[in-house]
């Protein structure tokens, strides 16, 4: 598949943003790390980075929780990255520029140093809801989970994320062309994936969340994620099915 993936977007101009979309676990971060491995082999500019990466910090979070919503102060969804900072960046790639991309460790909650600044002939974005768009009241209405159900009971939280998807959001998935969408086959999978995630954090690093703050923590995903399976067949240039195994199948190119 790997291969499969790589011819067909060999033959795009650069230089180029190419946004690869999935949910937690999904294998963003190995598709994009084995695609810059390719071409970067193959003597062409590439790099990664992760929407993870634009994370606004703890003290940041903290704030818009209390301006906002008390669930803002948790990371992952639009509305709580530096989005701004990352269409610059983009931006600079696509018109040859070098950038100094950033990193933010998950372990510690905060931004940590950027890389040395780099020019990108291929820039891959890897990012758990690239290219999703914002819902209609209708679909806001109604509570996916329990959290929003209780804790989001008047839904400020959820349209406030929405909102923010037809903003910078929306600007930023329009640069990252062609996108990658990685089709996990349910909630259950990508909660199990996103579970060995942690335990490798807990390996490598001696910390991480416990079985019930990951569950927790995974709430706030699940209206997005759920939103992708329903608009992303029509927006992803490249759709790559993934089965109960996580085996990768190359389904369709535009």
């Amino acid at each position: 598949m790997l291969q499969q993936l790589y011819g067909c977007l060999s033959g795009v101009p650069r230089p180029a943003v190419i946004g690869i979309s999935g949910a937690q676990g999904s294998g963003k971060s190995t598709l994009a790390r084995a695609l810059t491995a390719q071409c970067n082999a193959a003597g062409i500019s590439a790099g990664t980075v992760s929407l993870d990466d634009y994370y606004l910090d703890k003290a940041l979070r903290q704030q818009l929780a209390q301006a906002v919503h008390p669930l803002l102060a948790q990371r992952g969804v639009p509305g709580t990255h530096y989005i701004q900072h990352a269409i610059t960046d983009v931006q600079a790639v696509l018109a040859g520029k070098p950038v100094a991309l950033p990193q933010f460790d998950k372990a510690l909650d905060q931004p940590v140093a950027s890389l040395p600044a780099q020019r990108f002939d291929i820039l891959f974005v890897e990012g758990w809801c690239l290219g999703v768009q914002p819902q209609t009241m209708a679909e806001l209405a109604v509570p996916v989970n329990p959290l929003e159900a209780v804790e989001d009971s008047a839904g400020q939280w959820r349209h406030y994320v929405n909102q923010q998807l037809a903003g910078g959001y929306a600007q930023y998935w329009q640069l990252l062309q062609p996108l990658i969408w990685l089709q996990a086959p349910d909630w259950d999978s990508i909660c199990r994936w996103r579970a060995k995630q942690e335990q490798q954090l807990w390996r490598e690093r001696g910390q991480g969340m416990t079985d019930r703050e990951l569950a927790r923590f995974m709430r706030p995903f699940q209206r997005l994620t759920q939103a992708s399976w329903q608009q992303l067949p029509a927006v992803a240039n490249y759709t790559v099915r993934l089965d109960l195994q996580h085996t990768p199948t190359l389904l369709a190119a535009d």
